[in-house]
C-alpha cells in the first residue's frame, strides 16, 4: 500500500510542531545536559543509559526519576498498546471506514504519536521539569491536527491511556511524583478540543 502524499503545508506543519521546548532549563541544567536532550529530541529517540548517565554525572537530580524515565522507555511498546486498546474500546469504529482513524495509516500516525508522546514526557520526568512543552511547537501541532482532521477527542483519551499505562510501570511511591508531567501534556492537548 502507498503512503498518501503530504501536502506542502502538512509538511511544514510537522517540521514546526516540536513540542518539546527546554528554553526555561538554563536555571537548573547546565548547557551541556541541555544539549544530550535536545540531542535526543532532535533524533526523535529516547534518552539512553549513557544520555541518562551523562546527564546524572551534570546534575544533582532525583535518581529515581532517571529510573522512572528508564523504566518508561523500555516498556513504552506495552504501554503505547494498552493506550491504543484504551482508544479502541472507547471508540470502537474509529479505524473503520468513516472513523476518525480511517485508513490504517492515520491509526498508524496516531499510535506512533503515542510513541513521541511518551518520549517528550520522559524528557521532563528525567529533566524533573514538568514545564518541558513549546508554546510555538504546541500551537504548531494544533494546526497540524487541525489540517489533518485527527480525533483530538481519541488523543486525549490516549494519552490519558498513556498516563494509566505507564504508572502502573512505576514505583508506587513515584506514582505521584510522576503524574504531574503526564498531566501536562494532557491538559495541553485538551486545549486543542
Amino acid at each position: 500500500m502507498t503512503q498518501p502524499q503530504l501536502s506542502e503545508k502538512v509538511r511544514e506543519l510537522i517540521q514546526k510542531a516540536r513540542i518539546v521546548s527546554f528554553a526555561t532549563w538554563q536555571n537548573t541544567h547546565p548547557a551541556e545536559a541541555i544539549q544530550l536532550f535536545q540531542a535526543a529530541d532532535d533524533q526523535g529517540r529516547y534518552l539512553t543509559d549513557e544520555d541518562l548517565q551523562q546527564i546524572q554525572q551534570l546534575v544533582s537530580a532525583n535518581t529515581a526519576l532517571f529510573a522512572v524515565s528508564q523504566r518508561l522507555r523500555d516498556r513504552v511498546h506495552e504501554i503505547v498498546d494498552e493506550a491504543r486498546s484504551q482508544v479502541l474500546a472507547t471508540f470502537p469504529n474509529i479505524t473503520q471506514p468513516g472513523g476518525g482513524l480511517y485508513p490504517a495509516v492515520r491509526a498508524d500516525a496516531c499510535w506512533r504519536d503515542f510513541w513521541h508522546f511518551l518520549r517528550c514526557i520522559t524528557y521532563g520526568i528525567a529533566g524533573q521539569h514538568t514545564d518541558y512543552t513549546s508554546t510555538e511547537g504546541l500551537h504548531y501541532m494544533h494546526l497540524l491536527y487541525q489540517e489533518l482532521q485527527v480525533p483530538l477527542d481519541a488523543m486525549v483519551v490516549g494519552l490519558e491511556g498513556i498516563k494509566t499505562a505507564s504508572l502502573k510501570r512505576v514505583e508506587s511511591e513515584q506514582q505521584a511524583i510522576a503524574a504531574p508531567y503526564f498531566d501536562h501534556l494532557i491538559e495541553q492537548l485538551k486545549q486543542f478540543c
